[in-house]
């Protein structure tokens, strides 16, 4: 299989003091590319120099919604210059998070469409996280693609099946993580069942997440070829084709890793 790991953090705890393994693993079990993903400013320089120095490695710029209250300077100015990079391939992960609560939800609301807009001045798409927050999400979503169109995808989905559905109405695709696997993700192995193959993408959110087999352990981008036999058992496809088609997906949805 050749596959592509969405969205990943190779730079967090856990991956990040034995990076080279991490990927010497990732590409043992077919993975081709990555997506390393910036959840706070202090880590865009360092998310950007494994994205430097690794070919099969990208990187996004952006702030998670639980860091939205400490970053209320980064703006879409801000996220257009760094985007500028010739490694940066996407602008994210944003977006809402009412389970944690860990940033005020007005300033949650003002950060993401600050990234919205970045993501329509650069071309990039949006990485979008949501939980707990369906409606001010498909809301926000809807409302600022009124203002002009932006790609994205919405990042390990757990949402409804109804949501996904507003998600694709607006061109997003929609990125299953290894959560799929666990046996109480009914309602969301029974979405992911019937989502279109072109909208599909597959990823690890490692280091978290870690999908069966390997429950309870560090994820690692590796792990997104059982993500990938899993789903393709699931949806009655074959795993190598389901692997290609995701990876296609991949280079489509963040065109700029294809330059």
């Amino acid at each position: 299989m050749r596959l592509a790991d969405s969205h990943c953090h190779l730079n967090y705890k856990g991956l990040g003091e034995q990076q080279p393994d991490i990927l010497a693993r990732a590409r043992a079990s077919g993975v081709v590319a990555m997506l390393n993903i910036a959840t706070r400013e202090r880590e865009w320089d360092e998310v950007l120099a494994t994205a430097e120095r690794e070919p099969d490695v990208w990187a996004t710029v952006g702030i998670h919604p639980h860091e939205a209250d400490e970053h209320p300077h980064i703006d879409t100015a801000r996220l257009v210059d760094r985007a500028r990079h010739p490694r940066v391939v996407g602008i994210g992960e944003t977006g809402l998070d009412y389970y944690y609560d860990h940033s005020d939800r007005a300033r949650q609301q003002a950060s993401f469409r600050a990234h919205i807009a970045a993501s329509r001045e650069t071309g990039l798409p949006l990485i979008v996280h949501t939980r707990d927050a369906e409606e001010d999400t498909a809301r926000i979503l809807a409302d600022e693609m009124g203002k002009g169109a932006y790609p994205g995808v919405i990042h390990c989905f757990t949402a409804s099946g109804d949501f996904a559905d507003k998600a694709m109405e607006l061109g997003f695709y929609i990125s299953i993580s290894g959560i799929v696997t666990f046996k109480n993700a009914r309602d969301l192995q029974d979405t992911a069942a019937r989502l279109p193959l072109e909208r599909l993408l597959i990823e690890t959110d490692a280091p978290f997440l870690a999908p069966v087999p390997h429950r309870g352990k560090t994820g690692e981008p590796a792990f997104v070829a059982d993500t990938c036999r899993f789903l393709a058992q699931l949806r009655g496809e074959d795993p190598e084709e389901l692997a290609e088609a995701t990876r296609a997906n991949f280079h489509e949805l963040f065109a700029k890793t294809l330059v």
